[in-house]
């Protein structure tokens, strides 16, 4: 069940956000002044093929991959990055975020599953 995160990191002249996770699912809103949702980014199936839609009012949609930044080969792990993807299961994804809402509000948790579920 998605819990929220306490204590989130706020950074200066970017939108205010809010942190949302649990084991399978993190998931961040970007507000605008005026607290509505300027964005989203919802990272899932974190153990296994970990993967990230990202909507926002400026760019609309992106679904990637998420590198872990692990080396090979006794390299330095490096930072984790988004990389291309492939195709996103937008049903089943809306299917498990709604059952897996826990303390997302309702108003935030109706916004981010009809957002997910309009992906093309």
């Amino acid at each position: 069940m998605l819990r929220e995160e306490k204590n989130v990191r706020q950074v200066p002249r970017e939108p205010a956000r809010r942190w949302f996770s649990d084991e399978f699912f993190d998931l961040i809103f970007w507000f605008e002044p005026d607290n509505t949702v300027w964005g989203f980014q919802l990272c899932y199936d974190r153990g296994y093929k970990p993967r990230a839609l990202t909507w926002t009012k400026a760019g609309g949609y992106k679904h990637a991959g998420i590198d872990d930044g692990e080396g090979a080969g006794g390299t330095q792990k490096g930072s984790p990055v988004l990389v291309e993807d492939g195709l996103f299961a937008a049903a089943a994804i809306s299917r498990r975020l709604a059952a897996d809402a826990g303390e997302l509000p309702p108003e935030l948790s109706s916004f981010v599953i009809k957002k997910v579920s309009e992906f093309r």
